[in-house]
Parts: structure tokens; sequence; C-alpha cells
């Protein structure tokens, strides 16, 4: 049943390129939310599209998107459209389209596409990590190594400031932010980068739910900033995701820098 999860997610996916690409170039009708994000004609049409395919092919399922919700389940499509929307409005190309069946709050099932290289990632939980159907792994490489890069994101109104750690972690790792938390995290996924930190918490499983599910087939670990697990169908509370070499290096910092937000 997985791979017809899978399946479908693909299929999604690849539709949900075709409407990035249709408005990339042109008026992408960017606009403001009310909790002050960009939101585009692309987000908010992929995301429609998910809920009418969902309706029709597992109508027992529920959606959970960035954008529009549709049902309550155990079985839940945890979408973002866009993510990288700010640089999507402005014509920049690192965006991502980002897709998860979460489980019981487990993500099971996850395709990332990034329509501007046609690279596709994707995986089931137990059966490894593919970028367009060539297996992927992490990297083995210390923070501290001259190849270490890693990511993050900030932005003001964030639940944890991240920037104290960065200033301490950026002694030994290279620090960028590209733009799309998830496109970062599919560079850790394929052994570019070593880490990802991320520090979303209200409405930003949206963000983590594939990556989960890649990442660690991949050979990483993913966690909330605090090194525990978490579940992908509501609220998270940051997250951690690495190699799996640097990660506990990376969260004893965290605990040290971050207070703990129970």
């Amino acid at each position: 049943m997985e791979q017809e999860y899978l399946n479908f997610a693909k299929e999604i996916a690849y539709k949900a390129g075709e409407i990035m690409i249709k408005y990339f170039k042109g008026d992408n009708g960017a606009s403001y939310k009310f909790d002050q994000t960009i939101v585009t004609k692309a987000d908010t049409e992929i995301n429609k599209y998910l809920i009418e395919r969902v309706k029709a092919t597992f109508p027992t399922h529920s959606v959970d998107g960035e954008e529009e919700q549709f049902g309550e389940s155990n079985y839940v499509w945890v979408c973002d459209p866009v993510d990288g929307t700010a640089m999507y409005a402005r014509h920049i190309p690192v965006a991502v389209f980002s897709l998860a069946l979460v489980i019981n709050g487990i993500s099971t099932v996850g395709v990332v596409y990034d329509p501007f290289t046609e690279n596709l990632y994707s995986a089931i939980k137990g059966n490894g990590a593919y970028k367009n159907n060539e297996k992927i792994s992490v990297n083995d490489i210390e923070l501290d190594d001259i190849r270490s890069v890693s990511n993050f994101d900030m932005w003001p109104k964030s639940d944890y400031n991240l920037y104290d750690l960065i200033k301490e972690l950026g002694k030994k790792t290279y620090f960028v932010g590209i733009g799309s938390v998830i496109r970062a995290c599919m560079c850790v996924a394929n052994g570019d980068f070593n880490l990802a930190i991320f520090p979303g918490t209200k409405n930003k499983n949206f963000d983590i739910a594939a990556v989960k599910v890649i990442v660690e087939e991949a050979g990483g670990k993913v966690t909330d900033l605090f090194g525990n697990e978490q579940r992908y169908d509501k609220n998270i509370n940051g997250a951690v995701i690495s190699n799996g070499k640097v990660h506990s290096e990376v969260v004893a910092v965290i605990k040290q820098l971050l207070k703990n937000k129970k």
C-alpha cells in the first residue's frame, strides 16, 4: 500500500511542479497573509489540487496544507505547496514542493520536488531514500571538517532566536541560508550539507514532515531542536536535520543556548 501512496505523491509532485513553473516568470500574485508570510497563486492552486485529488482517491484521508485543510483522519497528507515562497515570489529559483503521508503522527511516505532542476526526492519508511530513482545517502562529515556546510533559517517573529547558536556553531561549519529549508534538507539527504537547523513551531510541520522520512531513510537524523522525536501532524518544536554524525554535538549546544519550550 505504501508504494501506492508514493506513486500518488509523485503524481501530485509533478503536477505541482508544472504549476510552479507556470507562474514563476510572470505575475505570481504574491501577497502577504495575516501572519506576514508570502502566498502566491501557485501555493493556493497546488493546495486546492491536492485536496481534490485526495478526496477522489483516498476519501477517508485528510489534508493538512499550508494554505488549506480538509477532513480529519489518522492518515494526513501534510503539504507545503511552495517552500521558499519568498524566493519564488522574487523569481529566484530555489523553491520546492513537499508532500508527506503522516500516519498516526509518523511520516511514512515523503516526496520533495524541485521543478527547476527536475529532481524528485522520495522515500518510504524502511525502504531507503532516492533522487530520481537513484539511492541517496547522507555524508559522514564532522562539523569542523573543511567540507562542512550547514543551513539555517531565521525570521523576525520566530519563537527561537538562533543567532547565538549560529555564532557558536559557525566557529566550525560554514553556514548558509538558501531560502528554502526543505531544499536545504534535501542537500543533507543527498550528502551535500551535513546540517540544517530550523526554528519553526506553529504551523511548521509542513516544512519537516517529508524531510523527516527522506533524510532518515538516507541515513541521517531528524528531531526537534532538543533531540526529541515529535509528531508531524501538528505543530512542531523546531528541527535539527543532520547526517546523524553531528547530531548530538549540535543538540548539546542548543540545550546550552536555548531554553526548552514545553
